[in-house]
């Protein structure tokens, strides 16, 4: 029997654990980076249903320039919004870095924004007595597609336990548009979506992750890219919202 997603289940799940670390960690407002990516939108719409859209605030942390659906989104939900650039920041720290000698190397230049959005959001956070939320999902926590202390940082993980499929249904769950949800994955950094730079589809790791579909070859390389980038995950709390997780991932994850 094929696996199948339950939206209103998995939404009641993640609702019953992020009210009880609210209550834990007392985090009267959910500080959320808003880049216009699926993940961020549904981790926003999560908080606005579960907390209500006056503990919700969205930060937009534009590089180069804004994208123009994280307007989308934060109309949508309407949500309180701050603006802060990164590109003054961006541009000086390359900058210092090259008159002290410093080499830059292609994974420092495309993850230093995701570094200093994170150093912004805490800044803001600490500021008007919010938690971090963080928005990195399952497929990219399996195959180390985020940042150390970048997108992969914050205090509570709603969406860790769900695959890139199932971010998208639920986002289509709680109402959000499908322009929003089913946009091509990028991380705004590189210049290519997230499945060119990757070689695979998400669908494609998904059914892996939850089915145990595949090739040999293939999941020989996501396990691969698993252990290589455990480490990034060790750091982070992710609560045990599913328990669901096939016998051949949990023994990975193990």
């Amino acid at each position: 029997m094929s696996y199948i997603f339950n939206a209103k289940e998995a939404y009641q799940r993640i609702e019953k654990t992020w009210k009880e670390w609210a209550s834990d960690t007392n985090a009267k407002n959910m500080v959320i980076g808003i880049s216009g990516g699926k993940d961020s939108s549904v981790v926003a719409a999560l908080a606005v249903k579960i907390f209500g859209k006056d503990r919700v605030i969205g930060v937009e942390m534009p590089n180069t320039r804004q994208d123009p659906i994280s307007q989308e989104v934060l109309k949508c939900l309407d949500i309180k919004s701050i603006n802060l650039s990164i590109f003054d920041l961006v541009d000086n720290c390359a900058w210092q870095m090259e008159l002290n000698g410093l080499s830059l190397t292609d994974d420092s230049i495309i993850n230093l924004p995701a570094r200093l959005r994170m150093t912004l959001l805490y800044y803001v956070a600490q500021s008007i007595e919010g938690r971090v939320i963080n928005t990195s999902n399952l497929s990219e926590n399996m195959i180390g597609y985020s940042t150390l202390f970048g997108d992969l940082s914050g205090s509570f993980a709603p969406i860790a336990q769900l695959t890139a499929t199932e971010v998208i249904q639920l986002g289509l769950w709680l109402g959000l548009p499908s322009e929003i949800v089913c946009k091509v994955p990028e991380d705004g950094l590189c210049g290519m979506s997230d499945e060119e730079k990757l070689g695979f589809t998400y669908s494609e790791l998904d059914k892996y992750i939850r089915e145990d579909l595949g090739s040999d070859e293939f999941k020989n390389k996501i396990n691969e890219m698993y252990y290589k980038n455990k480490f990034k995950m060790d750091i982070v709390r992710i609560p045990d919202v599913f328990h669901f997780l096939p016998n051949h991932i949990t023994g990975i994850l193990s």
